[in-house]
């Protein structure tokens, strides 16, 4: 994901090498770089911005009233193993979900392959409009490694899950139209940038668990 960055910036080092090897006064050049660099280090901390906050949606049309589908979109059985290939490059993906309890206050939790989010209920609306925090999440991925139980710092932090959502609206002839959301937190610069993959991400984790929301329902219809 980062290889659009960096390819230009290692060329742009590239070429600033060369000009800096070509030039009458390299021996001196190096020098005055040395002491730039040490002065810059670290200065993309003096600030620390407050992270970019970003909402994706992703929807699907159901063959099924919306009081069938809430009941499948509150709680859902285990999803059928992945075939997207995004999936088995490590990124989390959902398994299943449970709650406890009803109504505002209930505790749901959503099964990733990394671990659980906790998210308490904040709106419930039957059969309508189902919202909740993230109070804990797991990490966003497993990264490939010969290591057992190794946890990677540059996991922590800088992408945080902060509530989603579920909307059913009835659209005739017992269909309903589904949309689910996800607000998250973007810690990684520059934000526009990682804002495309991550969206792009997050969709594609929306749609395995709409896509299985839509089979259960209709399959009861």
């Amino acid at each position: 994901m980062a290889t659009c960055i960096a390819i230009p910036i290692c060329a742009l080092g590239a070429s600033v090498g060369y000009f800096i090897q070509a030039t009458y006064h390299a021996n001196r050049v190096p020098a005055a770089l040395l002491l730039a660099l040490l002065f810059l280090m670290g200065f993309e901390k003096v600030e620390s911005p407050k992270p970019t906050s970003f909402a994706v949606t992703s929807t699907i049309d159901v063959n099924a009233p919306p009081e069938t589908v809430w009941q499948n979109v509150v709680s859902f059985s285990e999803l059928p193993p992945v075939e997207d290939w995004l999936f088995k490059t490590g990124l989390a993906y959902p398994i299943r979900a449970k709650i406890n309890g009803t109504g505002v206050g209930a505790i749901r939790h959503c099964e990733f392959s990394t671990g659980p989010f906790v998210e308490p209920i904040t709106i419930w609306n039957e059969p309508n409009h189902l919202r909740f925090g993230v109070t804990s999440m797991p990490q966003p991925m497993q990264e490939w490694t010969f290591y057992k139980h190794i946890h990677p710092p540059h996991l922590d932090g800088y992408f945080k899950t902060t509530q989603g959502e579920f909307r059913l609206k009835s659209i005739g002839n017992e269909q309903t139209r589904l949309h689910g959301t996800t607000w998250y937190e973007n810690d990684l610069s520059p934000a526009l940038y990682w804002k495309i993959w991550s969206d792009f991400l997050i969709h594609r984790i929306h749609l395995r668990v709409l896509k299985h929301v839509k089979y259960l329902s209709e399959k009861k219809n």
